[in-house]
């Protein structure tokens, strides 16, 4: 005779994270330096997720939380001050990061056209006075790629995916 038996099961309710402003996948290559002395870093990365708040981007350094950062070259010769909000390794060899960014300066810096509705609303909310030169309105459509790496490591839940409704 065989017996069963069923761990009881114990939900955990926890509050369902929103998102400030839509995620864009996209591959933007820039120029990101440390503005913190005593953390200097400096590499030519590509950008490969944003909003109107941040970016992710791989790297080949960790960077510490809270690192100052400038990121430059942007679409339209732009450059934008951030934060550094969070380091993930990629993979368990240590050759790459996943740096995430918050920005000073909110809004669409990234020259994305037709960006979502929510990120105007976040240029509204800033919490900085404008030190970021934004991409002029000409500034060449981006392409995005939406079967390729690292893409899969983020939820579907609050981002753009170009070409669907």
């Amino acid at each position: 005779m065989s017996t069963t038996i069923v761990a009881p099961v114990m939900e955990v309710l926890t509050q369902t994270a929103t998102r400030r402003s839509t995620r864009i996948r996209v591959e933007i290559p820039v120029g990101v330096i440390s503005l913190d002395r005593t953390r200097p870093y400096g590499e030519q990365v590509m950008v490969l997720i944003v909003s109107a708040q941040g970016c992710g981007f791989r790297s080949s350094e960790a960077l510490q939380v809270g690192t100052p950062i400038m990121l430059s070259n942007l679409p339209g010769g732009g450059s934008v001050t951030a934060t550094v909000a969070n380091c993930l390794p990629l993979g368990t060899d240590g050759q790459y990061f996943l740096i995430g960014a918050s920005l000073y300066t909110h809004g669409n810096v990234w020259g994305i056209a037709n960006a979502p509705e929510d990120w105007k609303a976040a240029a509204q909310d800033n919490p900085a006075p404008a030190r970021a030169t934004a991409a002029p309105a000409s500034a060449p459509k981006l392409t995005v790629k939406k079967a390729a790496w690292p893409y899969n490591l983020f939820s579907e839940g609050a981002e753009a995916h170009p070409g669907r409704k």
